[in-house]
């Protein structure tokens, strides 16, 4: 025995290198000595055989199963001792003695004696009966109280080997991530329990009518409310890492821990690198602040709980490998501030979890309460009646055991004889000294103390191999890796069935399109949408501008006639009309002007940016699945794009010197305004008479056909149209024989609106006064323009006149020198703007899109909507099989390579 653990020493001081603590160690051995007080020599070369399996499982290639080892060895050491005390008890009898432990005869021997001599009475007989019964009692306590004693110490031995085992084993993976630090070619490798919680991730992911992502086995942890589940799990995890309540629901939402041995003691959630280092108390809290956060926001208004999965993984020394899945407390009753449905809806999460036939149960028990109040065995009896994947947790037994009287009633819980479930194996556990914030260390010490000194235990209620969370992480750890190497295979074999059936149904149904997943069309539209961003910098200028101009003058043409030349025409002169516009415009340029050019010119650049989108979709090439999500892309881009505020003060420099300037150049100048004046005259005409017509004619085509008459409206305001037209002609005549300018003004006398009345109440026509006004605005409207449209063709070869200064024809054109510095100030203005489109806002508007497909890209709910249809969900369905598929051979690789 001694040699042997000297060569342990050895072979793990070579594994790490040689280090001097280690050969420390060698020459400091420890005393085992006492261990030949209860150990047979005989059985020596039993637990030499089993050390030295365990010492050839130590190597640097292959250090994962140490702790299965030792484990095996402790079981192996523990039933011996049990097998052997059980034999002596059993077949000594009254007459038994102690000689392994050199203890003297008892008295015993002496009455056994003096009853085989001599004869007796019947009455001495029974007392020598009792006195024997009483001293073999006595004896078999003795024995028992000596076995704990030596099962503790050899516990503690086997603990301490751990610890170093555990030290080793840091120092490895230290020296291992040391060594590949450095060499970013080689691939770190990942530990078998994390490859399995991944597939389980793309499982929880894959949503599908097959059902199969429940089909892997999880630990599911389902237990009463404040039955002490998270307790349970803590102990497991080693860590106080889940939010607690005095008696307040806090598990909300489904929690998936995947524990791993590592060499510091961390968690990670899936979705975030941060690492939460579970040493340190501020860690803890922010990781529990963290978790209950994620719960909250998981839950939907008006709801309790969430299905939504939290994923964590845990690493640190010594711990057991497997998935836990934490779920909400079953509840008995509703209480205030809970939905209406909280009971219903926890008992479907749990029965939906439980319904895996992989899953193992972990089914949780308060031991200090009555079993009869308990929901949660029934819940597990009906999904697993035969017990095949149902371990049973018995919690707070010192409590039980500080206020039962009845012992035999624990007996038969942990027999499986009290509740109807059935189940693989019962645990009894502490998991606390009555304070949440205990350290997980001193509650282990509190538990093995407990148990040691236990009544229960030493009248053979407990089990050794029952008790402790330490066996309980070590039978579901190993139940857990039993299931999940009997059913990983099969649940391969269904992806790989299902992924041919979708490829096959793929090539049926799209035979000449090459399979695009979501994320692949959403990629493919993003590269389509920044080339025509791109595209944007290539549109010619003069393009830029003419198009600039027209939206320019479409918008301001309403003020220009109604505001500003209606009004300076009503003027009695040259000069009150010149004063009148140069009044209106510099208003106008101060307060309106700039602004409205700025929101014109960010209304051009992105109906370029959709034209060019929308050209695009006629070409061969185009494919039409992506149109909601370009389309969505400019919207977003109208509604986020804001135009330099810099260029206001710029913009309204030059529109104000270009409106002030009366001084037309050249010939050319003068021809090309008064061509402008006339379009604009002739479209604003045009504009004019077709909403006079529209309201005194509407419908005409089906009149024309006789499905419809003129209502009494149209003929009332055509009537009214003809009067008007009438006293239009008679201010013509009065300034032709008085040379008035009463034909501009834009109002009716209450003389003429009197007459107009009149005439056409004569005509048995009763209108108001402002039906009348309103038809007189549109039918003088139409009379100023067509006057101004005669004086602009009159004007068209009258620069030589307006350049000399003098009017010899009777006519000043000063309508002409008005649209002219219109025109400038348009000219002035698309140039200013297209400069700032070509030099600022295209480059804006790019980084703009790319933000806005970054951010599309991470909702993927928007996504869904956008990119839809057979084709997408096909192709979704087969990526996500794929990577299932891939995940789960990549997993199947590494297990069978750990076998």
């Amino acid at each position: 025995m001694s040699s042997l653990l000297r060569l342990r020493y050895l072979i793990l001081s070579t594994t790490v290198g040689g280090s001097y603590v280690v050969h420390k160690k060698y020459k400091e051995f420890p005393d085992i000595s006492w261990m030949k007080e209860y150990i047979p020599e005989q059985n020596i070369d039993i637990l030499t055989k089993h050390l030295s399996d365990l010492l050839n499982s130590v190597s640097l290639s292959n250090s994962t199963n140490l702790q299965d080892r030792i484990r095996q060895l402790h079981e192996r050491f523990t039933d011996y001792l049990l097998i052997t005390a059980s034999s002596r008890l059993l077949f000594a009898g009254p007459s038994f003695a102690l000689d392994d432990y050199k203890q003297k005869p008892s008295n015993l021997f002496t009455l056994a004696k003096a009853y085989q001599n001599t004869s007796t009475t019947n009455d001495e007989r029974e007392k020598l009966s009792k006195a024997a019964q009483y001293q073999a009692h006595g004896n078999q306590e003795k024995v028992q109280q000596e076995m704990m004693t030596i099962q503790i110490k050899y516990q503690r031995e086997i603990d301490r080997l751990e610890k170093e085992l555990q030290s080793l084993k840091k120092q490895l993976l230290l020296k291992q991530d040391r060594n590949t630090s450095g060499k970013k070619q080689r691939k770190i490798k990942r530990s078998l329990i994390d490859m399995y919680s991944e597939v389980l991730d793309e499982l929880n992911e894959y949503d599908t009518n097959y059902n199969v992502q429940d089909h892997l086995p999880r630990v599911i942890v389902i237990g009463d409310q404040s039955s002490g589940k998270t307790s349970v799990l803590e102990m497991i995890t080693q860590a106080r890492i889940f939010p607690r309540g005095a008696g307040e629901m806090m598990t909300r939402s489904p929690v998936k821990v995947t524990l791993s041995e590592g060499p510091y003691h961390i968690a990670v959630f899936k979705d975030n690198a941060k690492e939460y280092d579970l040493t340190k108390e501020a860690d803890l809290a922010a990781l529990r602040k963290e978790i209950e956060l994620r719960m909250r926001a998981s839950v939907k208004e008006g709801q309790t709980i969430s299905n939504e999965v939290i994923s964590l993984s845990v690493k640190g020394p010594g711990l057991q490998r497997m998935v836990l899945v934490d779920l909400p407390g079953i509840i008995s009753t509703e209480t205030l501030g809970m939905a209406s449905d909280t009971k219903n809806s926890i008992t479907r999460l749990a029965n939906s979890y439980m319904s895996n036939p992989n899953a193992i149960i972990l089914c949780i028990q308060d031991g200090s309460v009555d079993a009869e109040r308990s929901n949660v065995t029934e819940l597990v009896s009906k999904m697993d009646p035969y017990g095949k994947r149902t371990i049973f947790v018995l919690t707070k037994v010192d409590l039980a055991e500080a206020n039962l009287h009845d012992t035999d009633r624990i007996k038969k819980i942990l027999d499986g004889k009290l509740f109807p479930m059935k189940a693989l194996g019962y645990f009894a556990v502490v998991t606390g000294k009555g304070s949440a914030d205990d350290p997980i260390e001193s509650i282990q010490k509190y538990e093995e103390e407990f148990f040691r000194k236990s009544k229960l235990f030493r009248d053979g209620v407990f089990k050794a191999t029952q008790t402790t969370t330490r066996n309980l992480s070590f039978a579901v750890s190993d139940c857990f890796w039993k299931m999940v190497k009997e059913s990983v295979e099969q649940q391969s074999d269904t992806f790989k069935a299902t992924r041919f059936n979708l490829e096959t149904e793929w090539k049926n149904s799209f035979p000449k399109t090459r399979e695009q997943d979501r994320d692949e069309l959403f990629e493919k539209a993003r590269g389509e949408i920044l080339d025509e961003v791109v595209t944007l910098s290539q549109i010619p200028s003069r393009q830029w501008e003419e198009n600039l101009s027209k939206h320019l003058w479409s918008t301001m043409s309403d003020f220009i006639f109604n505001d500003v030349f209606s009004t300076a025409a009503q003027a009695g002169s040259i000069g009150a009309f010149n004063t009148t516009v140069d009044v209106k415009l510099q208003q106008w340029t101060e307060k309106e002007l700039p602004r409205q050019c700025i929101h014109i010119g960010h209304l051009v650049l992105l109906d370029e940016f959709q034209g060019l989108i929308e050209r695009d979709q006629k070409s061969r090439s185009y494919d039409p699945i992506t149109n909601d999500l370009k389309m969505q892309v400019v919207q977003a881009c109208r509604s986020r794009h804001v135009w330099d505020a810099k260029a206001l003060d710029s913009l309204r420099v030059i529109q104000t010197q270009a409106l002030q300037d009366r001084n037309v150049p050249d010939k050319q100048q003068w021809e090309s305004a008064t061509k402008f004046m006339e379009n604009s005259l002739r479209k604003e005409l045009e504009r004019e008479e077709a909403e006079l017509i529209s309201n005194t004619n509407q419908n005409s085509w089906k009149k024309y056909i006789g499905l419809q008459r003129s209502t009494i409206e149209e003929k009332y305001r055509q009537q009214c149209a003809k009067e008007l037209d009438r006293v239009l002609m008679s201010r013509k005549q009065l300034d032709q024989t008085m040379k008035h300018n009463l034909t501009l003004r834009s109002t009716l006398d209450q003389d003429e609106l009197t007459t107009v009345k009149k005439n056409l109440q004569s005509q048995k026509i009763d209108v108001s006064n402002d039906f009348i006004n309103d038809t007189w605005q549109r039918v003088y409207k139409i009379y100023f323009l067509k006057q101004n449209l005669t004086t602009c063709m009159d004007c068209r070869r009258f620069f030589y006149y307006y350049q000399k200064g003098f009017s010899d024809q009777g006519l000043d054109c000063h309508e002409v020198v008005f649209f002219w510095r219109l025109k400038r100030m348009i000219e002035i203005t698309s140039n200013a703007i297209r400069q700032q489109i070509s030099n600022i806002e295209t480059r804006r508007l790019e980084r703009e899109v790319k933000e806005i497909l970054d951010d599309f890209s991470g909702d993927e709910k928007l996504k869904a909507n956008l990119l839809k249809g057979k084709r997408v969900d096909l192709a979704e369905e087969l990526k996500r099989v794929r990577q299932v598929q891939e995940k789960l051979e990549e997993f199947i690789g590494a297990l069978n390579t750990e076998k």
